[in-house]
């Protein structure tokens, strides 16, 4: 999809020499999937201790499928 923003030249040329990519759409994408990834960090962080489960995480890995 083809979309116009304006972006801060200095925190593109940073972006573009963090993600070592050529082109501005590969490194903006880089930054999305990045900043959507940390997100579902942190979501999945905020569960801690809400969620009770049967098995231990040991029961779980020996478990056959």
């Amino acid at each position: 999809m083809r979309s116009t923003v304006t972006l801060d030249k200095a925190r593109l040329d940073r972006l573009l020499e963090e993600t070592h990519c050529r082109s501005k759409a590969s490194a903006v994408s880089i930054a999305i999937d990045s900043y959507l990834k940390q997100k579902k960090i942190e979501k999945i962080k905020s569960m801690k201790g809400k969620l009770e489960f049967a098995l231990s995480a040991e029961e779980i890995r020996h478990r056959e499928r």
